[in-house]
């Protein structure tokens, strides 16, 4: 292998080992504000995931297609679960699980088709950091 093709995977991999450092550090951190997380890369990882097909950031804020969004708001679902034990854990596995008709955690507030099951459009690790990020909001603005 050429010395200049050997320092670009050194490099790459170094980025690599750098941004799963970053990752690990805000995951392990434990609870974080939203000012912890990049919103934008937040709001990117729902997006590619397709959460924000169905969720906002807001109450009454309109999804993508210019229609009411279908599920609940993430400030909202963030004052519902404040400070609530297993609520990170307990909406983790909602994300990648969904919910039926039957058994949903949002009964009576939202009146909107059950979370579809997600498990192969996020990772757990992913869709753990987006819960943290959800939960971080702050339900006032």
């Amino acid at each position: 292998m050429a010395p200049s093709s050997a320092r670009s995977l050194q490099r790459i991999s170094l980025w690599r080992l750098l941004g799963a450092g970053a990752w690990a550090g805000a995951v392990l951190a434990g609870p974080a504000q939203a000012a912890d997380f990049d919103s934008a890369s937040m709001l990117e990882l729902a997006d590619t995931s397709g959460c924000s097909s169905c969720h906002q950031i807001e109450p009454g804020a309109k999804g993508p297609d210019g229609r009411p969004a279908l599920g609940p708001a993430w400030r909202s679902v963030s004052a519902k679960y404040a400070g609530q034990a297993g609520a990170e854990k307990k909406l983790t596995s909602l994300v990648r699980s969904g919910t039926t008709p039957f058994d949903r955690h949002w009964k009576g507030k939202e009146v909107s088709p059950p979370m579809p099951v997600n498990a192969k459009a996020i990772n757990e690790p992913d869709a753990k950091l987006l819960v943290q990020w959800i939960l971080s909001l702050d339900a006032k603005k």
